[in-house]
């Protein structure tokens, strides 16, 4: 019996990373003009027509329509067509005033501190199975979609490529619990009526695969299925409805450790959900990162309108050097949890959002809670 782990990932085309990247857009706009801006933006696209509702305290105007189709247009989603392209297709508006009664616990919390903007628990995971820290089934499936966008946007190998796609990767794993082979590859991406499945898959063996999944981890068993269902040229928000939120595991460890159900994208950083799920993965990684562990867990939980956390919990799956508790203990000694010190450590109210709303919040070199700068920190702790 194999040991086989699976994860998958969809391009920035989805239709729910279609409604991500217009609510982080937003998000972004008015962060540029008033960085004090309080945020919850959600977006649902379907054919021919986006609506964008939520709540907002800001003193930035944007002119959110004009946002929404410069997401879709960059996207890819140009064609009449697709159904839903950037200039034809409606943009409907419905956003309000946050409500008081959560603006006055995060603005005044305990002690005239920044209160977490909501109650819940909160989830950061790091594995040494990757130079990315990430599970490997994961990268693997970000990393063949981002490829297949760049061959769709930047070169004239594959024209017949439209921006909706999905990957999934199967990773086979030893008996010690180590990546050992690539089991299986799915690839759906949407294309145009005239090109058979044949030749996509042919294209895809040859400019998207060998790019993206090492040679030492293919064998002649490694399967692969393109556009299983035969065809694909129905997609985006004409063949699917899409939604803000609805990409948690894509957005964080394909189903590795665990989530606590909280989305990331249209929210500013005084939502927990996204800060201090930025924060529990820069944990993790620096605790796997100064060789403290093999692969790691941290929960963070809070109440709405109190700074710090109610609990801090680490798992370490049993490859720890010290015990989970003490490492918990040493998180809490070194770093500052309340949402207006992960603000500050991250300096997250800027405009750096849009970026994450497709292929992962985490693994990326380019986003602060990526880094490895706690590590000797967190061992002089303990």
């Amino acid at each position: 019996m194999k040991n086989l782990f699976t994860s998958e990932s969809v391009s920035e085309g989805h239709p729910d990373k279609v409604a991500d990247q217009i609510s982080d857009s937003i998000l972004d706009a008015m962060l540029k003009q008033d960085p004090q801006s309080r945020v919850a933006v959600e977006t649902m696209v379907t054919t021919g027509l986006a609506v964008i509702s939520g709540e907002v305290t800001t003193d930035a105007y944007v002119d959110v329509q004009e946002i929404a189709r410069k997401v879709i247009r960059d996207i890819g989603y140009t064609k009449n067509s697709y159904r839903f392209d950037s200039e034809s297709c409606g943009v409907l508006t419905t956003i309000h005033q946050q409500s008081p009664d959560i603006a006055q616990g995060v603005d005044e919390g305990d002690d005239k501190k920044m209160g977490a903007g909501d109650q819940g628990m909160m989830f950061g995971y790091a594995t040494k199975e990757t130079d990315t820290y990430m599970p490997m089934s994961l990268q693997y499936s970000h990393d063949l979609l981002r490829k297949l966008a760049h061959i769709r946007k930047n070169t004239t190998l594959l024209p017949y490529l439209a921006p909706d796609s999905k990957s999934q990767v199967t990773v086979e794993y030893d008996e010690d619990g180590a990546p050992k082979r690539v089991d299986t590859i799915v690839i759906s991406t949407q294309h145009d009526e005239d090109v058979d499945q044949p030749q996509i898959k042919q294209d895809l063996k040859k400019h998207l695969i060998p790019e993206v999944i090492p040679e030492e981890l293919m064998d002649p068993e490694t399967i692969l299925h393109v556009n299983p269902t035969g065809k694909f040229v129905i997609g985006g928000p004409h063949g699917d409805t899409g939604l803000t939120g609805r990409k948690i595991i894509v957005d964080t460890y394909g189903g590795r450790g665990a989530h606590g159900g909280g989305a990331f994208s249209g929210k500013d950083p005084s939502k927990v959900d996204r800060s201090a799920a930025y924060a529990s993965r820069h944990i993790a990684k620096n605790i796997v990162g100064a060789d403290l562990a093999d692969e790691c867990l941290v929960q963070l939980a809070y109440a709405i309108g109190i700074p710090e956390p109610v609990s801090v919990n680490v798992d370490t799956y049993g490859t720890g050097t010290v015990s989970d508790i003490e490492l918990a203990e040493a998180i809490q000694k070194t770093f500052d949890l309340t949402p207006s010190g992960i603000i500050s450590r991250f300096n997250l109210l800027r405009p750096i959002y849009s970026q994450t709303a497709a292929y992962g919040h985490f693994g990326r070199k380019e986003f602060p809670w990526e880094k490895l700068d706690y590590t000797d920190k967190i061992k002089n702790a303990l």
